[in-house]
C-alpha cells in the first residue's frame, strides 16, 4: 500500500482517523496507529513485518540493558556494539548480500557462490536507522530507555514514516509518544500538507516520471539485466535534446517525487500531534552542493553527520583525517541508496565537489551570485545520470549522447514536439522546486492579519484550494492503482 493510491486515500486514512479521534486516551490511540501500522506495512510485506518486530524488539530489549549496565563501560560499548552490528547486519544481509556475491564471483572469474534471491524488506534502511539512532542515544544518555516494547514498535514502525522517511529522532517525539493532543489548527494544517503532497505525487511527480519513461527508459527497463543491449541501443539512437529533457524532467522527478512523501508524512502527524522534522527545504536554489546536502533528505545528512562523521573525528583531527571521514560518509551514503557500483560513484562524486568547495574554491562560490547557482545546478544534474543509471554503460551512452558523440542527432521533430506539449507542465515543476507558493501564502497571511478583503480570500483559499487539490489528485489517481514512490527501494 502506498500514499497515492486510492485505497490509502480513501478507505485506510479515513479509518485510521476516524478510529484515532474516536477514542480518547493516548494510550487507545497508540494502539489504533500501531494495529494500523502494522496493517499497512503487512500489506505489502506480510511476512518481513516480522523482521520489523523482530528488529524493534531487539533494540528495546538491548536499549534496557544499556540502561541497567550503567557506569560499566566495558560492558556498554559492547551492548552498542552489538547492537549496531545487528542493526547494520540486518540490512547488509537484505541489500547487499547479492551485491556482494556477485563482486566476489567477478573478482574470481567463475561462479564461485549462487547469488542469493532476497527481495529487499520495504523501508529496512528507514526503520533500521531509526531504531539505531534510539539505541545509540540511550547509550550517549541523550534519552531515557523506553520501558515499553509496544512503544519502540510504534515509533519504529508508525505508518507515516516507515517505509520511507523521514528519518525520525527517537527524542523528537518521545514525548509525543506518551502525551500528546492535535488542536483543529495543527489538524487543519497538516491535513492541508497531506493534499498539497499528494497532488505534488499524484500531479507533478508522476508527470514528470512518464515523460522521463517516454524520453528515457523506465525503471523495470533499466533494472533488467537482459535489457541492457538493447537499453544501450535505445539510449545511443536518443537525440541530444532527448536525453537533456529527459534528465531534466528526472532531476524535477526525484525531487517531487520524494518530498512529496516526507510533505504527506509530516502532514499525517501533525493530525494526530506528532511534530517530524522537516526534510526538504527547497535544495535546486542552492548556491553550493555543501548548501544543497543541507538542504535535501536532511534526516538522512544528519544521521550521517552525527552517527558516522563526527564520531569518526569530524574535522578536529586535521585536514587529511576530515578529507577521509567525508570519503567514508559519502561512500556509505551512496552504498546506502542501493547495491550497485553506480550508487557508490554517486555518492564520492559528491564527496570531490565537498572537499573542493571547502578546500579550493568555496570563498570565491559565495563572491557569485548567480553563476553559483547555475554550478549547483549542473553538478546536481550530471549527479543525477549516475543516480538513475545502474549500469556504468547506459551513463556512458547517456552522457556521450548529450554532446552527440553517439553519432546521434542534435535533435527530432518528435523530441521537439513532444517538449513544446510538456513546456508549461515544466515550467509549473520548476516553480514548485521553489519557495516562490511559500512566500506568497506567508504574505498573505501577514496581509490578512488586519483583516479586510484579503483576509476574507485567504480564508476563501485555505479552504477551496486543499479541496481542490484533493479532487484533482483522486482524478488523476483513478485508474493508475499502482504509482509506488521512488525511494522505496533504497
Amino acid at each position: 500500500m502506498v500514499f497515492s493510491s486510492l485505497l490509502f486515500v480513501l478507505v485506510f486514512l479515513p479509518a485510521n482517523l476516524f478510529l484515532y479521534f474516536l477514542v480518547d486516551s493516548v494510550k487507545a490511540k497508540n494502539a489504533v496507529l500501531l494495529v494500523f501500522s502494522l496493517v499497512f506495512y503487512a500489506w505489502g510485506e506480510p511476512v518481513y513485518v516480522l523482521i520489523l518486530i523482530g528488529m524493534s524488539f531487539f533494540c528495546w530489549l538491548f536499549s534496557r540493558l544499556l540502561e541497567r549496565a550503567g557506569g560499566r563501560v566495558g560492558l556498554r560499548r559492547l551492548l552498542m556494539f552489538l547492537s549496531a552490528a545487528v542493526c547494520i547486519g540486518s540490512i547488509g544481509f537484505f541489500k547487499y548480500a547479492g551485491f556482494l556475491v556477485e563482486n566476489i564471483n567477478l573478482l574470481a572469474g567463475r561462479t564461485l557462490l549462487a547469488v542469493p534471491a532476497l527481495s529487499l524488506p520495504i523501508g529496512i534502511s528507514f526503520y533500521t536507522f531509526q531504531l539505531l539512532t534510539y539505541v545509540a542515544d540511550v547509550y550517549r544518555g541523550d534519552v531515557p530507555a523506553q520501558k515499553s516494547f509496544w512503544r519502540v514498535l510504534l515509533y519504529a514502525g508508525l505508518f507515516h514514516q516507515c517505509v520511507a522517511g523521514p528519518i525520525v529522532r527517537y527524542g523528537d517525539i518521545e514525548n509525543e509518544l506518551t502525551n500528546r493532543h492535535t488542536d483543529l489548527t495543527e489538524a487543519g494544517r497538516g491535513a492541508t500538507r497531506f493534499i498539497c503532497g499528494l497532488a505534488k505525487k499524484a500531479v507533478l511527480a508522476n508527470g514528470c516520471g512518464a515523460a522521463v519513461d517516454a524520453l528515457l527508459l523506465s525503471d523495470a527497463a533499466i533494472s533488467d539485466a537482459g535489457l541492457l543491449t538493447q537499453n544501450l541501443a535505445l539510449l545511443s539512437g536518443r537525440s541530444a535534446l532527448t536525453l537533456w529533457a529527459g534528465m531534466a524532467f528526472y532531476m524535477l522527478q526525484i525531487y517531487l517525487d520524494f518530498s512529496a512523501y516526507s510533505d504527506m508524512a509530516i502532514g499525517m502527524g501533525l493530525i494526530c500531534g506528532f511534530h517530524y522534522k522537516e526534510n526538504f527545504d527547497y535544495p535546486y536554489i542552492s548556491g553550493s552542493v555543501t548548501e544543497f546536502w543541507r538542504r535535501w533528505h536532511i534526516s538522512l545528512g544528519t544521521f550521517f553527520r552525527d552517527y558516522v562523521y563526527i564520531p569518526l573525528g569530524g574535522n578536529r583531527k586535521g585536514k587529511a583525517r576530515q578529507i577521509l571521514n567525508l570519503f567514508a560518509v559519502w561512500a556509505l551514503t551512496g552504498l546506502w541508496h542501493g547495491a550497485s557500483w553506480n550508487f557508490v560513484l554517486w555518492g564520492l562524486y559528491f564527496f570531490v565537489f565537498l572537499v573542493l568547495e571547502k578546500f579550493v574554491f568555496g570563498k570565491l562560490l559565495e563572491k557569485t551570485k548567480v553563476l553559483k547557482h547555475v554550478y549547483l545546478l549542473i553538478v546536481v544534474y550530471f549527479g543525477w545520470v549516475l543516480f538513475k543509471f545502474t549500469s556504468l554503460s547506459e551513463v556512458g551512452a547517456v552522457v556521450k549522447g548529450m554532446f552527440c558523440r553517439n553519432g546521434n542527432p542534435l535533435s527530432t521533430f518528435e523530441s521537439k514536439d513532444f517538449l513544446m506539449h510538456y513546456v508549461l507542465f515544466f515550467a509549473l515543476c520548476v516553480l514548485a522546486c521553489t519557495p516562490l507558493v511559500r512566500s506568497v501564502s506567508a504574505y498573505l497571511r501577514k496581509k490578512s492579519e488586519n483583516g479586510g478583503a484579503v483576509a476574507v480570500f485567504t480564508g476563501a483559499v485555505n479552504i477551496v484550494l486543499p479541496v481542490c487539490l484533493l479532487a484533482v489528485s483522486v482524478l488523476f489517481l483513478i485508474g493508475d492503482s499502482y504509482n509506488p514512490f521512488l525511494y522505496f527501494r533504497f
